[in-house]
């Protein structure tokens, strides 16, 4: 998980401020690094380790000029906490290309001994976007000849190449200077991606980005949802060019609308406010349903269970309360680098209300519950509140299976869920009930907002991979490689939010 931003300007405009801003509105997707590359006669870079503010400031920003530009911030999947792998990259031949992108390269192991070991090339970082920019870039080189400068038709057969050679779940934007923007989602539209446009005093400017939030920040209109296996290209004509490039099934990813996604943001045409009350009140006629015991309060656990706890309480008729108060200070704690930073954090994160808790029968409704150690903790912070029963909600099914897609989260053995029931998983929590939103009312609530979605990826909750290529052996070759970049002895991963 990452977020990214494009803009390409009217001439003689600068774009870092607007990319700035918009960072700054996807700062939830990353943490781990952040970076502006912008284009006048020659690039320029800023980037490095920490926040979008930690990066940039007045006199870096100065030198990032040019109306062309990409900016990103990181969440490290494949590749360690390295600056060298803060993105974008970008490279000077055979045309200058500057490229950020959004997901996990499956075989990303495989085209590393393909392209570079075998050959003696290097590798500058250990991030899986370096081997989908030299893919791109090595079938652009195929289209380069004297005389002849690169259009758009070489850009629509180097993103050809690219799904033929890459695997996995990616979204993409590249900009390539005398030429233009391209952007492209990986043939499954598991990773969301959004163009837009904005009508200035200069002329019109273009931008992609990971969520319609930015988008929004930034004053442009959302105009196209990127569709799974398509490719969108702006000229030096200024003209936008659509075209599918392969045809699979459109699943994408679930747990944008569970979690990632700000909810603000529109996914594929469909809200993921919206989507989180219908879950909400999916959750509370599956509560009545099971004969759950009768709650007093509905407290969520912040922030991303909001909407659904507030859809629960009233579907309920019961109060709904904000009982655990957070830091905002602190980061997201999905994607913090080591298991020790999530703990610590989650101890200053979260601090509770005694008010809302003494005496009565708390609901705590989290977005999703991975390991369950932080659950646990919540759980009994409510008891030591003065709750007089705990039970637990997930606005999310039992995760049962890794996600090579760009999620890190665990190992199979690793889920609290894995091989047990609501029952046994509220034991281990320590709750008094626990349970969990059914998958089918999960994917009902998200199709709702866009019938036209035939499904949604649920890899992660049933071990379905919809791109038909992940085997045991992949799954542990991406552990392993996980692993090894972030110095381990084994692969461990990141949990669900708030480490549940």
């Amino acid at each position: 998980m990452c977020g990214f931003i494009g803009i390409y300007g009217p001439e003689g405009t600068d774009v870092a401020g607007e990319i700035y801003e918009g960072l700054l509105a996807i700062q939830h997707r990353g943490q781990d690094a952040a970076g502006i590359t912008t284009f006048t006669d020659q690039f320029h870079v800023e980037k490095g380790n920490g926040m979008v503010r930690d990066v940039f400031n007045e006199s870096n920003m100065a030198k990032l000029q040019g109306n062309l530009g990409i900016g990103h911030v990181r969440y490290p999947t494949v590749g360690g906490g390295s600056g060298d792998d803060a993105q974008p990259f970008h490279l000077t031949f055979p045309v200058g290309i500057a490229m950020a992108h959004n997901g996990n390269v499956t075989n990303f192991i495989e085209l590393k001994e393909m392209h570079f070991e075998s050959s003696g090339t290097r590798l500058n970082s250990s991030c899986d976007l370096e081997v989908i920019l030299f893919v791109f870039a090595t079938a652009l080189r195929e289209r380069v000849r004297p005389g002849h400068r690169v259009d758009l038709d070489d850009a629509f057969h180097a993103v050809r190449e690219v799904y033929r050679k890459v695997r996995g779940a990616y979204s993409v934007v590249a900009s390539l200077p005398d030429v233009g923007m391209i952007a492209f989602r990986d043939p499954y539209g598991i990773k969301p991606i959004v163009f837009g446009e904005r009508q200035g005093e200069n002329g019109v400017s273009y931008a992609v980005a990971s969520e319609s939030v930015v988008l929004d920040v930034i004053g442009y209109e959302r105009t196209i949802d990127v569709g799974p296996g398509e490719v969108i290209f702006v000229g030096r004509d200024r003209q936008v060019v659509r075209r599918k490039v392969v045809d699979k099934p459109h699943s994408p990813c679930i747990f944008e609308f569970v979690y990632f996604a700000r909810p603000d943001s529109m996914i594929d045409g469909i809200s993921v406010y919206k989507t989180r009350l219908r879950s909400g009140k999916a959750m509370a006629e599956q509560w009545r349903e099971q004969g759950a015991p009768e709650p007093d309060v509905v407290i969520p656990i912040p922030d991303s269970s909001r909407e659904a706890a507030m859809a629960m309480a009233d579907g309920l008729g019961v109060p709904y309360r904000e009982g655990l108060v957070k830091n905002r200070y602190i980061g997201r704690t999905f994607i913090m680098p080591s298991q020790d930073s999530r703990q610590s954090s989650v101890r200053r994160k979260l601090n509770t209300i005694p008010l809302e808790f003494e005496g009565k029968r708390v609901l705590l409704v989290d977005d999703s519950v991975v390991r369950g150690n932080t659950a646990k903790r919540i759980v009994n912070m409510a008891r030591a509140a003065g709750a007089k029963e705990v039970y637990l909600a997930s606005c999310s099914p039992p995760l049962v299976s890794p996600c090579p897609y760009g999620i890190d989260m665990a190992t199979k053995t690793e889920f609290v869920a894995a091989g047990r029931n609501a029952a046994q998983v509220a034991a281990v929590l320590e709750a008094d009930y626990m349970m969990y939103l059914d998958r089918e009312r999960l994917n009902a609530a998200a199709s709702e907002g866009n019938p036209s979605v035939p499904g949604f990826c649920n890899a992660c909750f049933n071990g379905e991979y919809p791109t038909g290529d992940i085997t045991p052996e992949v799954l542990e070759a991406i552990g392993g490689e996980r692993a090894a970049n972030q110095g381990q002895l084994e692969f461990s991963g990141r949990p669900a939010p708030c480490e549940s």
